[in-house]
């Protein structure tokens, strides 16, 4: 059966009850400066997100871990798991507690990426990460759009014939690159393409992500190249609450931010997230312009504060916002925390990035290099030796030096 998302344009789901409600659409008000008053910095909004992230607390569990409302990305050794361990849930490890690793599911979602999510939220998180449309989807697919649109192909057909042939094959735990092959015989030319790395023809490769969830297969964790295999009787749900939208949740976690900033980090056309902007979204003033947040988030904005040391790993959420320049106003040190290729961690001090980490690994040793880029006191040095502490002892090694350069 045809996978849709579970409700319309021009709705989102009440938090409290499955019938739907009309938005108000932002397409005529995006832009326009109703700010409210006070002028927010750019350390007030740091702050807040270290806060709402939970990246200041010392104690949680996973059914009270925001991040992964929106879903923490794997990538890396020092991906989700450790987003979780750095939130205070005692029990995420490199080698998860089984107990633990039940409770949670990885799917290929935003942007064509790994994410994690309570199990227990996945026929809700289904339906929220599904394209709204056509318009939608073609942008999240790339160029595998192009051909598609040429053999008249509407997209999301596209991407439920994918799934279609998906859930056929993968009956059992399998291999990405076993899977890619059983698709290429059975695919159509459209939705192929000659991959130069591979030197081969295979399907192109954000539908082959993004059909995954639409056939109902999730991704075996710690697994690489990546093993797919079923899950039992999955079936999006017909709405989610409103915590598990991806576009409140963004503003929720990584606001106060604009359209544009929201539309890159979903992949979607910036037409197509007016047309779901929260009708409880306001615009507030900041060092960096006009801004959106959740009404129900202006308070906690405007009050923020934080106070804590972490090693966040590359792609931990608080450093996927796309508002780099707030985080990081020094254009140069941006390119060193966000290079092309080897993101290095980041270390977090009361909601300020003060300093680059990387994980060093030869035999037997495990060491963690920091590059501060302001002087960091004994207690800040004490706190950041602690975390690297936490890293070792969540990568099941034990921390044999830290490295300060400078």
């Amino acid at each position: 059966m045809p996978f849709r998302r579970g409700r319309g344009p021009g709705f989102i789901v009440s938090r409290t009850s499955s019938r739907r409600a009309p938005i108000r659409r932002a397409g005529p008000d995006v832009g326009r400066r109703s700010y409210r008053e006070g002028m927010i910095d750019r350390r007030r909004i740091a702050r807040y997100r270290t806060h709402v992230q939970q990246l200041d607390r010392e104690r949680g569990d996973l059914g009270d871990t925001s991040v992964l409302d929106l879903g923490a990305q794997e990538t890396g050794p020092d991906g989700a798991l450790w987003a979780l361990a750095i939130r205070g849930v005692e029990a995420a490890k490199a080698g998860a507690d089984p107990a633990v690793e039940r409770e949670l599911v990885w799917l290929w979602t935003l942007r064509g990426a790994p994410h994690c999510y309570r199990r227990s939220d996945l026929p809700q998180v289904a339906a929220a990460v599904a394209p709204w449309s056509d318009a939608d989807a073609a942008k999240r697919i790339f160029d595998a759009a192009k051909p598609l649109k040429a053999a008249g192909i509407p997209i999301l057909e596209a991407l439920d014939a994918v799934a279609a042939r998906m859930r056929a094959i993968v009956t059992e735990p399998m291999a990405k690159g076993e899977v890619s092959g059983r698709l290429h015989e059975v695919m159509p030319e459209p939705y192929q393409r000659f991959c130069r790395p591979c030197d081969t023809v295979h399907l192109y490769e954000q539908p082959f992500r993004l059909a995954a969830v639409r056939a109902g297969l999730e991704l075996e964790p710690r697994t690489s190249p990546p093993v797919l295999r079923p899950v039992p009787g999955l079936s999006p749900a017909e709405t989610f609450e409103d915590r598990l939208d991806p576009v409140r949740a963004y503003l929720h976690l990584c606001g106060p931010a604009t359209v544009k900033e929201v539309a890159e980090y979903l992949d979607t056309p910036v037409k197509e997230l007016k047309a779901h902007w929260p009708g409880d979204a306001i615009e507030v003033a900041t060092e960096a312009g006009a801004r959106w947040i959740l009404a129900g988030d202006e308070a906690a904005l405007r009050g923020a504060d934080a106070a804590g040391t972490r090693l966040l790993g590359p792609y931990d959420l608080f450093l996927q916002a796309r508002d780099r320049a707030v985080l990081v106003e020094d254009p140069e040190r941006r390119k060193r925390l966000w290079p092309v290729l080897g993101r290095p961690g980041a270390v977090l001090v009361d909601g300020d990035i003060a300093a680059l980490w990387r994980p060093r690994k030869s035999g037997k040793r495990f060491t963690v290099a920091v590059e501060p880029w302001r002087p960091l006191a004994a207690a800040e040095r004490k706190a950041v030796e602690a975390e690297a502490e936490r890293l070792a002892a969540f990568r099941g090694v034990a921390l044999t030096g830290l490295d300060f350069a400078g």
